[in-house]
């Protein structure tokens, strides 16, 4: 089976593009497809313990079964840091709003989408970029980020986490995610989430924070901190399991 792989991030960077193709044996799992990749990429094959694999924009695992004109992606873990579309958005029983976009966010616009009569309090975290990281490996002094994203998983994952939210914090009466991609100055917004609750204890403290911290895990986004004298993809370290799945 001839296989189109998307490359994400750093592995981007190593494959110098974007896109590979390959020819795999059938049956093709997850398993077999990344030992091809090293046999016929070896510029990836140093990352591929690491990279994780997504078939049809979620999350797949060694023994997953690839089958001919599935969409297969392979990126790096997700950095530590539109409206949707119709699919994402059948099952959400309040209003939703998620975004990748490389518009600067108006804070007002996006929370007017979760704006209802029983809407009394919104609580959002609005992530910036800063000047100073003080982290191994990474530039003292940060110019700017690149952001890069998967953008139709990233959009799927958003709504699976507003899902999440209202399994946990039913009171919860909106929820808005969006990711800004591309080249971003010190002080711009990065990220953007908010819930929108009847009152300021119903869980909408608990649910952006919840939001964000999702985020970061399971939303293929990634960053490139730019200093003056290096560039380096940030990574994460969390490994996806079956429970990260769509719901």
């Amino acid at each position: 089976m001839e296989l189109e792989v998307r490359l994400f991030a750093s592995l981007k960077d190593r494959a110098g593009g974007e896109r590979v193709t390959v020819c795999v044996e059938e049956p093709v799992t997850v398993r077999s497809l990344t030992d091809v990749l090293a046999s016929d990429y070896p510029a990836l094959a140093p990352a591929l313990g690491t990279s994780l694999v997504a078939v049809n924009r979620d999350f797949a695992f060694p023994d997953t079964v690839i089958e001919p004109g599935d969409e297969v992606a392979l990126f790096p873990p997700v950095s530590g840091g539109a409206e949707s579309d119709g699919a994402a958005r059948g099952h959400m029983p309040y209003p939703t709003y998620f975004d990748v976009t490389a518009d600067e966010l108006d804070v007002q616009a996006v929370t007017a989408h979760l704006s209802e009569p029983e809407v009394g309090a919104v609580v959002f975290f609005q992530g910036a970029v800063r000047g100073e990281t003080d982290r191994e490996g990474l530039p003292n002094r940060t110019l700017y980020l690149e952001y890069e994203a998967y953008e139709e998983m990233a959009r799927q994952k958003m709504a699976q986490i507003a899902r999440e939210i209202w399994q946990q914090w039913p009171l919860v009466r909106g929820v808005a995610i969006v990711q800004r991609v591309g080249k971003l100055e010190i002080g711009d917004t990065t990220t953007f989430v908010a819930c929108a609750a009847g009152h300021r204890d119903q869980g909408a403290f608990e649910a952006a924070r919840y939001g964000i911290d999702r985020l970061k895990e399971i939303v293929p986004i990634w960053k490139k901190e730019v200093g003056a004298d290096q560039s380096v993809w940030v990574e994460g370290d969390y490994r996806p399991t079956e429970g990260d799945r769509g719901v």
